[in-house]
């Protein structure tokens, strides 16, 4: 069969330069991994193509079997747009993704199949009965264990990519409620790979730097040690996400995340209100133990990236100065400052649309920059212009410069690594200046 998986990447309505492009290409890890894990489990019997908008046109008259469309919130009208080209062509078209399981009866419109949760299984289970012209509508996700081998995701990619991406794990099991990965079918279960196979295929990779794309790489510290100390002598340079509970404890833990090559971590503080973070349920984290983290991650030699999210409903308008305020006493190198969206499928979507407050179902804007719902402490303005003079202050030129220097000392993939986030950041910047 002739197979084509896309990853389909809206691109707003901000237009990038042939810098940016540039550096989007060479940066970037093709928006998740979903396309490269369903390209490696197919069988090889099958001829396989992947695509990603961002880089390659689509050929909608190639004589394509199937099509494979995984896709988010914010992608899912230039999603259905493809998929319905495809089907007027007769092709069968399959669509997955976190937007597809929370709401696959609409996805289901412009599909003959939908796959529900990130399990490549019910792909595999798919394919069998499209074989037998006996495709089901809806394949509900199938339970990994002990017995379940993830090959490795060995795919050749579109573009000049010098970042590769690694998934030694995969859920959540925290549920906290703004969430979309881990309140999607079987986005809670947490599943651990062999470390000896995550190990080979980090050195396999062909690129000397590479992204944990793991939710958490602190879920389970005890397999995460077993993987950094297999690591150590590979000479690869990555970066991870963590939670605050164990990174402001497990010294440990970060010291040998640095010995095994870490450059940076991730962590999702969300907020720096704890009662916020309390109505949130998210219980890794402290306010109070803040510090401790980001002092461990810098005395390792690392850097510390920051994701804030401002709009809940414990948020008032003190909250971007008191937020700007204790990133910078904090030292935090690089911050994320995020637009909450209610995502469907995540518990706060369904109240807020019980309470009639979702502004609306447009999904393109559904990317965390612009405000689809109606505040309660504040107006949709009063939430853009905090989020905006944020960014505006954190990312000031002075201000910047003096970050990145800083960096120096740490070497140079942590000094690059900060030139292409600061880049990055001030993209997002212009998504900001789009919203409305």
């Amino acid at each position: 069969m002739n197979l084509l998986i896309i990853e389909n990447v809206s691109m707003g309505a901000v237009k990038y330069g042939f810098f940016d492009k540039i550096l989007l290409t060479m940066f970037s890890v093709i928006p998740t991994l979903y396309a490269r894990r369903i390209a490696a489990i197919t069988p090889k019997t099958n001829s396989i193509e992947v695509i990603n908008e961002r880089y390659t046109r689509i050929d909608f008259d190639k004589p394509y079997d199937l099509v494979h469309i995984n896709f988010a919130t914010s992608s899912a009208p230039r999603a259905y747009e493809i998929a319905d080209k495809f089907r007027k062509k007769n092709v069968t078209v399959v669509l997955s993704g976190m937007h597809t399981s929370a709401l696959p009866d609409e996805a289901k419109q412009h599909a003959d199949s939908v796959l529900l949760g990130q399990s490549e299984l019910n792909w595999l289970k798919l394919l069998e009965d499209f074989e037998k012209n006996q495709i089901k509508p809806l394949y509900e996700p199938i339970r990994f264990d002990d017995s379940t081998h993830i090959p490795p995701t060995d795919i050749k990619l579109p573009g000049l990519v010098l970042s590769g991406a690694i998934e030694a794990t995969r859920g959540c099991p925290y549920k906290c409620t703004f969430c979309r990965e881990s309140n999607l079918p079987g986005g809670s279960q947490f599943y651990k790979r062999p470390v000896d196979e995550v190990v080979s295929e980090i050195k396999n990779l062909p690129q000397k730097t590479f992204t944990f794309y793991d939710t958490s790489l602190t879920i389970d510290p005890t397999y995460t040690k077993s993987l950094f100390k297999k690591i150590k002598g590979l000479h690869k340079k990555f970066s991870c996400n963590g939670n605050v509970d164990v990174l402001a404890h497990d010294t440990a833990l970060v010291r040998l995340s640095k010995e095994a090559g870490c450059v940076s971590w991730l962590i999702g503080f969300e907020s720096v209100s704890q009662k916020t973070l309390n109505e949130l349920g998210k219980k890794t984290n402290t306010v109070e133990e803040y510090r401790k983290a980001v002092r461990n991650i810098h005395d390792a030699g690392m850097i510390a990236i920051g994701c804030f999210v401002f709009g809940f409903d414990t948020d008032t308008k003190d909250v971007f100065d008191s937020t700007i305020s204790m990133i910078k006493d904090l030292k935090i190198d690089i911050v994320d400052f995020l637009v909450f969206t209610p995502f469907p499928g995540t518990p706060l979507f369904d109240k807020l649309e019980e309470e009639d407050r979702i502004l609306t179902k447009n999904w393109s804007r559904y990317n965390m920059k612009n405000v689809v719902f109606k505040p309660k402490n504040m107006t949709s303005e009063d939430l853009l212009a905090g989020i905006k003079k944020m960014y505006k202050e954190f990312y000031s030129t002075p201000y910047t410069v003096r970050r990145v220097l800083s960096c120096l000392k740490l070497g140079l993939y942590p000094f690059f690594l900060m030139l292409e986030r600061n880049v990055s950041a001030r993209m997002q910047m212009r998504l900001l200046k789009y919203s409305k």
